[in-house]
């Protein structure tokens, strides 16, 4: 069965804070210490996710659910977040069950519809950790061009929860069109 989206609220943030937390947990050791990847990161992803969709402001979040109503991913879109590089899809991650079915591809052309509606600029971007090899491989099949990379800023500030020096990659879309599907 095809994925239902809609625009997630304030009552979502604990589902969106736990498919947040798990994906990281997936996909982040190496980068993220264990300790607190394997601690409480689900109460910290809590904190953030219901400050966020409390106050939505220049933001869209989407979440893809199944006929059940069960989620199946979200993604996180700050409009015009940056002057030269547009709006960033701050988030996409989807279930480990439903990830290469389509959910994360329906995820991202949604979020670059709502910037090309929604942002007065036409370019999108995000980072991508240097690590995740098969998100930085979905995001260029996408039409991602790589932008540069940086280091990883430690998760709230904390110099702790980071294992080395590891590092994001800038991918970048000029005109978000390009990767937009009707949300018809």
């Amino acid at each position: 069965m095809a994925p239902r989206f809609r625009t997630a609220g304030r009552g979502d943030a604990e589902v969106v804070a736990r498919l947040h937390a798990d994906s990281w947990r997936r996909h982040y050791r190496g980068a993220y210490s264990d300790a607190y990847l394997d601690g409480d990161v689900v109460a910290d992803r809590l904190a953030v996710w219901s400050q966020r969709l409390a106050a939505p402001a220049g933001t869209v979040t989407l979440l893809a659910q199944d006929g059940t109503g069960d989620a199946l991913g979200f993604v996180h879109l700050v409009l015009d977040d940056d002057p030269a590089w547009g709006s960033l899809v701050d988030n996409l991650h989807v279930t480990a069950a439903r990830q290469r079915t389509g959910v994360g591809r329906a995820l991202l052309r949604r979020a670059a519809a709502e910037a090309v509606a929604g942002a007065a600029s036409p370019a999108l971007y995000l980072w991508v950790l240097e690590q995740n090899t098969a998100a930085r491989a979905f995001y260029a099949a996408m039409g991602a061009a790589h932008a540069g990379t940086v280091p990883v800023g430690p998760p709230g500030g904390d110099p702790t929860r980071l294992v080395g020096a590891p590092a994001k990659l800038r991918m970048s879309w000029p005109d978000a069109s390009a990767c937009a599907a009707p949300t018809a």
